[in-house]
């Protein structure tokens, strides 16, 4: 019974026939791909040997491929340009340079970082593709659970049971006032001072992470909080705030979005750090784009956190 033998062809050595057929001398050929002029010679003895066919014949300008070697080349150069396809592939990835992303980002940071991060993302990435959303903080967490999502950006979560949790930034809680309001002449506002005033609470809804910092801030001031205005969005907030209905506590990316010389911002006080996080698969390694865009955006929020008047002076 006959046996097929497997390819036994050493594809280094194919790599430096190619070389030799487009050069026609051993000393092009090794400069072409690095390596030394005795090991092109013996790279194609080897072949010859490997192939039982006479590949070259010397000349006095270098080598002359014989007829065996042509029609050997004339097989074998479309796996050349598919081994360079293939290398300028990996070269891209490596790059990140190429490749697919499904991004994923609640409203406040929607609205102000990640616009601005995506532009510089994808100024030099023209093969890259960037599949992005707005949701709520439970339907990014679910997303990432299944893996519909590669990263979830949102603000006030630490840790999570079964999503890796990578933390980019710390922002805080501020007031958004219009610049006519009496609080407005302070550099700092607390509960005790928005007690009196029309107040708009973060709450519509039961993710409203920020709401229940902001109402436990309230309570440990011994102050109740007192919304005549309930929203789901801090954005909603601003701009209801703007329209004169009360005194909005939003997460410094809203603030520093909204506030114009009509609504300004102010300190808030105590102190209520936000969080800014990524949310990606647990259990699964990053890809090189996905850590590239997250570095990126950490970049943009520490160029965010230096350039933000928080006294809105």
């Amino acid at each position: 019974m006959k046996v097929n033998r497997k390819n036994d062809l050493n594809l280094r050595l194919l790599e430096i026939f190619g070389a030799a057929m487009r050069c026609q001398t051993t000393v092009g050929a090794a400069e072409e791909l690095g390596i030394s002029q005795p090991a092109v010679s013996n790279a194609l003895k080897a072949l010859e040997k490997q192939l039982k066919l006479k590949l070259f014949s010397r000349s006095r300008q270098g080598i002359r491929p014989t007829h065996e070697a042509v029609l050997v080349y004339a097989e074998v150069e479309p796996v050349f340009k598919l081994l360079r396809g293939v290398e300028e592939q990996v070269r891209a990835v490596q790059e990140t340079k190429i490749g697919r992303l499904k991004i994923t980002a609640t409203p406040p940071l929607s609205q102000s970082v990640i616009p601005i991060t995506l532009q510089r993302f994808l100024k030099n990435r023209t093969d890259v593709r960037i599949n992005y959303d707005i949701r709520g903080l439970e339907t990014i967490i679910r997303e990432i659970e299944t893996g519909i999502t590669d990263i979830g950006l949102l603000l006030g979560l630490e840790n999570h049971r079964s999503c890796r949790v990578i933390p980019l930034h710390e922002g805080r809680i501020e007031c958004l006032l219009p610049a006519n309001h009496p609080l407005a002449a302070q550099s700092v506002i607390k509960p005790a001072d928005m007690a009196k005033y029309p107040q708009i609470g973060l709450g519509l809804d039961h993710e409203s992470k920020l709401g229940a910092l902001v109402r436990a801030a309230f309570a440990m001031e011994r102050v109740p909080f007192q919304s005549n205005l309930e929203v789901r969005y801090c954005h909603t907030a601003g701009v209801l705030a703007n329209a004169g209905l009360g005194v909005a506590l939003v997460d410094s990316f809203t603030a520093s979005f909204l506030a114009t010389p009509e609504l300004v911002r102010r300190r808030f006080e105590p102190l209520i750090p936000i969080p800014t996080c990524a949310i990606v698969p647990a259990g699964r390694v990053n890809s090189k784009l996905c850590d590239s865009f997250l570095q990126e955006i950490k970049s943009v929020l520490q160029e965010h956190s230096s350039s933000v008047d928080l006294l809105g002076q």
